[in-house]
Protein backbone atom coordinates (compact mmCIF):
# COMPACT_ATOMS: atom_id res chain seq x y z
CA UNK A 1 0.00 0.00 0.00
CA UNK A 2 2.79 2.43 0.95
CA UNK A 3 4.40 2.08 -2.38
CA UNK A 4 0.98 2.93 -3.93
CA UNK A 5 0.66 5.80 -2.44
CA UNK A 6 3.96 6.75 -2.57
CA UNK A 7 3.45 6.06 -6.51
CA UNK A 8 0.59 8.10 -6.91
CA UNK A 9 2.05 11.06 -4.71
CA UNK A 10 4.57 11.10 -7.62
CA UNK A 11 2.16 10.68 -10.28
CA UNK A 12 1.00 14.03 -9.15
CA UNK A 13 3.97 15.52 -8.70
CA UNK A 14 3.97 16.48 -5.45
CA UNK A 15 7.14 17.72 -3.82
CA UNK A 16 9.45 14.91 -2.24
CA UNK A 17 8.47 15.99 1.24
CA UNK A 18 5.37 15.42 0.70
CA UNK A 19 5.98 11.76 -0.59
CA UNK A 20 8.28 11.44 1.74
CA UNK A 21 5.58 12.36 4.30
CA UNK A 22 2.89 9.77 2.72
CA UNK A 23 6.13 6.74 2.75
CA UNK A 24 6.25 7.49 6.66
CA UNK A 25 2.15 7.46 7.15
CA UNK A 26 1.75 4.77 4.73
CA UNK A 27 4.12 2.32 6.59
CA UNK A 28 2.62 2.93 10.26
CA UNK A 29 -1.42 4.63 9.07
CA UNK A 30 -2.74 0.76 10.81
CA UNK A 31 -0.89 1.33 13.79
CA UNK A 32 -3.87 1.84 15.90
CA UNK A 33 -5.05 -1.74 15.14
CA UNK A 34 -2.69 -3.25 17.32
CA UNK A 35 -5.15 -2.15 19.71
CA UNK A 36 -8.12 -4.65 18.74
CA UNK A 37 -8.51 -7.99 19.74
CA UNK A 38 -6.64 -10.52 17.07
CA UNK A 39 -10.64 -11.88 16.77
CA UNK A 40 -12.24 -8.68 15.35
CA UNK A 41 -9.22 -8.43 12.97
CA UNK A 42 -9.38 -12.17 11.45
CA UNK A 43 -12.78 -12.55 12.00
CA UNK A 44 -14.39 -15.05 8.79
CA UNK A 45 -17.45 -13.94 8.75
CA UNK A 46 -19.46 -10.33 9.17
CA UNK A 47 -18.58 -7.59 11.71
CA UNK A 48 -21.06 -6.65 14.69
CA UNK A 49 -22.06 -2.85 15.08
CA UNK A 50 -19.74 -2.79 18.48
CA UNK A 51 -16.89 -4.65 16.43
CA UNK A 52 -17.11 -2.02 13.70
CA UNK A 53 -16.68 0.68 15.69
CA UNK A 54 -13.95 -0.47 17.62
CA UNK A 55 -12.62 -1.08 14.40
CA UNK A 56 -13.19 2.47 13.45
CA UNK A 57 -11.52 3.78 16.18
CA UNK A 58 -8.21 2.35 15.23
CA UNK A 59 -7.47 5.78 13.06
CA UNK A 60 -7.76 7.95 16.89
CA UNK A 61 -6.37 5.43 18.19
CA UNK A 62 -3.20 5.54 15.52
CA UNK A 63 -3.06 9.32 16.08
CA UNK A 64 -3.06 8.94 20.18
CA UNK A 65 0.05 6.55 19.92
CA UNK A 66 2.08 9.04 17.02
CA UNK A 67 1.05 12.47 18.62
CA UNK A 68 3.67 11.86 21.10
CA UNK A 69 6.38 11.72 18.21
CA UNK A 70 8.13 14.58 17.23
CA UNK A 71 7.26 13.94 13.49
CA UNK A 72 9.11 15.97 10.44
CA UNK A 73 5.85 15.92 9.15
CA UNK A 74 2.25 15.72 9.61
CA UNK A 75 2.02 11.85 10.09
CA UNK A 76 -0.64 11.73 13.23
CA UNK A 77 -2.83 13.74 11.56
CA UNK A 78 -2.47 12.22 7.95
CA UNK A 79 -2.84 8.55 9.93
CA UNK A 80 -6.03 9.88 11.77
CA UNK A 81 -7.84 10.74 8.45
CA UNK A 82 -7.01 8.20 5.99
CA UNK A 83 -10.17 6.59 6.58
CA UNK A 84 -12.48 10.18 5.51
CA UNK A 85 -14.15 10.32 2.50
CA UNK A 86 -14.36 13.69 0.33
CA UNK A 87 -18.24 13.74 0.91
CA UNK A 88 -17.39 13.88 4.72
CA UNK A 89 -18.99 10.41 4.68
CA UNK A 90 -15.76 8.89 6.02
CA UNK A 91 -14.22 8.67 9.77
CA UNK A 92 -13.45 9.53 12.53
CA UNK A 93 -14.34 13.01 12.40
CA UNK A 94 -16.67 13.52 9.04
CA UNK A 95 -13.99 15.87 7.45
CA UNK A 96 -14.45 16.51 3.70
CA UNK A 97 -13.01 18.00 0.32
CA UNK A 98 -10.10 20.23 1.61
CA UNK A 99 -10.08 19.80 4.85
CA UNK A 100 -8.68 16.26 4.44
CA UNK A 101 -4.92 16.69 4.08
CA UNK A 102 -3.98 15.44 0.40
CA UNK A 103 -1.52 12.99 1.86
CA UNK A 104 -4.56 11.22 3.49
CA UNK A 105 -6.76 11.22 0.85
CA UNK A 106 -3.67 9.87 -1.33
CA UNK A 107 -3.48 7.02 1.57
CA UNK A 108 -6.79 6.05 1.61
CA UNK A 109 -7.51 5.65 -2.45
CA UNK A 110 -3.94 3.27 -2.11
CA UNK A 111 -5.74 1.49 1.14
CA UNK A 112 -8.85 0.93 -0.62
CA UNK A 113 -7.07 -0.52 -3.86
CA UNK A 114 -4.36 -2.71 -1.69
CA UNK A 115 -7.35 -4.06 0.74
CA UNK A 116 -10.15 -5.19 -2.22
CA UNK A 117 -7.17 -6.97 -3.80
CA UNK A 118 -5.81 -8.80 -0.93
CA UNK A 119 -6.56 -11.27 0.94
CA UNK A 120 -9.38 -10.94 4.37
CA UNK A 121 -10.36 -13.72 6.69
CA UNK A 122 -13.78 -12.32 5.60
CA UNK A 123 -13.40 -12.62 1.97
CA UNK A 124 -11.28 -13.19 -1.07
CA UNK A 125 -9.09 -10.54 -2.73
CA UNK A 126 -11.81 -9.08 -4.73
CA UNK A 127 -8.89 -7.80 -7.84
CA UNK A 128 -7.17 -4.91 -9.45
CA UNK A 129 -10.62 -4.47 -12.20
CA UNK A 130 -12.53 -4.04 -9.28
CA UNK A 131 -10.67 -2.17 -6.95
CA UNK A 132 -9.97 0.27 -10.00
CA UNK A 133 -13.82 0.07 -10.81
CA UNK A 134 -14.65 1.52 -7.46
CA UNK A 135 -12.29 4.02 -6.86
CA UNK A 136 -13.41 5.68 -10.61
CA UNK A 137 -17.24 5.21 -9.82
CA UNK A 138 -16.79 7.02 -5.96
CA UNK A 139 -14.06 9.52 -8.10
CA UNK A 140 -15.35 12.59 -6.97
CA UNK A 141 -17.56 11.54 -4.53
CA UNK A 142 -15.91 9.17 -2.00
CA UNK A 143 -12.08 9.90 -3.44
CA UNK A 144 -10.52 12.95 -4.76
CA UNK A 145 -10.52 12.78 -8.51
CA UNK A 146 -6.60 13.91 -8.93
CA UNK A 147 -5.86 10.92 -6.90
CA UNK A 148 -8.39 8.30 -8.74
CA UNK A 149 -6.72 9.44 -11.76
CA UNK A 150 -3.19 9.33 -11.05
CA UNK A 151 -4.00 5.33 -9.50
CA UNK A 152 -5.47 4.44 -12.45
CA UNK A 153 -2.81 6.12 -14.84
CA UNK A 154 -0.27 3.98 -12.46
CA UNK A 155 -1.86 0.92 -13.58
CA UNK A 156 -3.32 1.58 -16.89
CA UNK A 157 -0.15 3.40 -18.44
CA UNK A 158 2.63 3.12 -15.86
CA UNK A 159 2.66 -0.57 -15.64
CA UNK A 160 2.82 -0.74 -11.45
CA UNK A 161 3.29 -3.84 -9.97
CA UNK A 162 2.99 -4.53 -6.15
CA UNK A 163 6.14 -5.25 -3.77
CA UNK A 164 5.60 -8.26 -2.18
CA UNK A 165 6.98 -6.81 1.31
CA UNK A 166 8.19 -10.51 2.65
CA UNK A 167 10.24 -12.09 -0.32
CA UNK A 168 10.52 -8.17 -2.33
CA UNK A 169 9.58 -9.93 -5.36
CA UNK A 170 7.25 -8.57 -7.90
CA UNK A 171 3.66 -9.35 -7.44
CA UNK A 172 1.29 -8.71 -10.05
CA UNK A 173 -2.10 -7.45 -9.47
CA UNK A 174 -4.02 -10.46 -10.32
CA UNK A 175 -2.09 -12.94 -7.83
CA UNK A 176 -4.37 -13.82 -4.94
CA UNK A 177 -1.31 -13.18 -2.69
CA UNK A 178 -1.83 -11.19 0.29
CA UNK A 179 0.13 -8.18 0.25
Amino acid sequence: MTDLARGIAQEMRLPATQVDAIRMAGRVHDIGKISLPAEILNKPGGVSAIEMALLKAHSRIGYDILKEIEWPYPIPEIVLQHHERINGSGYPDGLSGEDILIEARILGVADVVESMNSFRPYRAPLGLAMAIEEIIENRGTLYDPEVVDACVRLFKEKGFRWMDDHSQREVHPTESDNH
